[in-house]
């Protein structure tokens, strides 16, 4: 392998959902440089943390029934029991909730938890809080996915804005079937991702941990078991 095709190996794709925030960077750093070299160079840095904003890189997701992975890429904020939203339909019993915050440097890119049918999708309009608070979850603008299992009822996963994300965009519809890691949507700019057990759930990660969207187990619904675990590269 050339070292041309070594260095490209290494820098991840973008997203098609980038390309016009790119070109957008990319051509006020020009604008930039005309009126003034320095401001031009700080363009230029914003350019590039656009383009690492909007990456979209290969993940290879461990795929067996009942493991519930990371729909996204950030820090695990809080792992607590609480009422899920109304509009997931998942009863009125607390359930074991997961979130992980994305800061503006995380890929912001979210991959579905578990493979399933999507039963409902639900989108609520709200305000723009610190996605790292409690209330976010009540408060900020979300969408919500129920995605129903073979075997392990159904999972809730929630896109919430941030106090920066003023844009949620979804890539899935209702009653369509999805693998576990695939991509069903992403979040602009620093957001944070609820995930919500069935009733038993345990959480295999704890507060501060790092997770990685597609690839970091969060829970497993089956068991202990390692028998039948596979993986996939998408």
């Amino acid at each position: 392998m050339s070292i041309a095709n070594s260095i490209r190996a290494q820098i991840p794709p973008v997203h098609p959902e980038g390309y016009p925030f790119i070109g957008g960077f990319a051509l006020a750093s020009l604008v930039l440089f005309w009126i003034w070299t320095p401001l031009g160079w700080i363009g230029t840095i914003l350019t590039v943390w656009c383009a690492l904003f909007f990456r979209d890189p290969v993940r290879v997701t461990p795929v067996r029934e009942g493991i519930v992975v990371s729909p996204a890429d950030g820090r695990v904020s809080m792992i607590s029991q609480v009422l899920p939203p109304a509009e997931l339909g998942l009863g009125d019993r607390p359930l074991l909730r997961i979130s992980i915050f994305m800061s503006v440097f995380n890929c912001h890119v979210n991959r579905a938890p578990v493979a399933g049918r999507i039963d409902r999708i639900a989108y609520r309009p709200g305000t723009f809080i610190n996605a790292e608070l409690d209330k976010a979850s009540e408060d900020n603008e979300r969408n919500s996915l129920v995605i129903s299992t073979a075997s392990h009822g159904r999972i809730g996963v929630v896109q919430i804005a941030g106090l920066v994300a003023r844009r949620i965009v979804s890539f899935v519809r209702e009653g369509q079937t999805i693998g576990a890691g695939e991509r069903f949507g992403l979040i602009r700019f620093g957001s944070r991702l609820d995930v919500y057990l069935p009733e038993g759930g345990k959480s295999l990660v704890s507060e501060g941990q790092t997770a990685v969207a597609g690839e970091t187990v969060l829970a497993d619904l089956g068991g202990a078991s390692e028998q039948g675990r596979t993986f996939r590269a998408d």
